[in-house]
């Protein structure tokens, strides 16, 4: 059985003690991982992957776009544990759920045909989860009419699909 008494040291060649001191050190680098402040020259850990941040690029991309549309945007990034709505916006009287996706080209049939099935629920469950939030911050208790857009980034080229899908 291991003491962790303070009056007791362990043998410096103890093999338990040597697996204890290890996952120690484990478990701190898992803590503070994301968490360093990066090197002069080194890209900052807390921006994500280079596909995260072509996430958040297109997404920069996708709300100038719809404003310039004359959407006005309400929200970004709504996460929960249903799922997670890109960008929430009024579309007149029309609150629009959109999912915006990019790809770097048309291959394995696109960005906007990667909205399966299985997403579109995640999305219908989210918008759910967040529409009394959205209704109540925005729009004075009145439930609107809701739609759900997508928006694709494709090469830089980007193409709106109202209503994309129905509920």
């Amino acid at each position: 059985m291991h003491d962790d008494s303070p009056g007791r040291e362990a043998a410096p060649d103890d093999p338990f003690e040597r697996a204890r001191r290890a996952q120690d050190r484990a478990i701190a680098r898992r803590r503070t991982r994301g968490k360093t402040r990066p090197r002069p020259g080194s890209p900052a850990p807390w921006l994500g992957s280079p596909t995260q941040r072509q996430g958040r690029a297109a997404e920069m991309l996708a709300a100038r776009y719809l404003e310039a549309q004359g959407l006005r945007l309400l929200a970004r990034n709504l996460s929960c544990k249903a799922g997670e709505i890109d960008l929430a916006a009024l579309d007149g009287s029309v609150l629009v759920f959109v999912e915006v996706r990019a790809r770097r080209d048309a291959a394995f049939g696109g960005a906007a045909a990667s909205v399966n099935r299985g997403k579109q629920t995640r999305l219908l469950r989210a918008a759910r989860h967040f529409l009394p939030l959205l209704v109540g911050r925005h729009l004075g208790g009145r439930v609107p009419a809701c739609r759900f857009d997508v928006v694709s980034v494709e090469a830089g080229a980007i193409a709106w699909i109202p209503n994309a899908f129905m509920e």
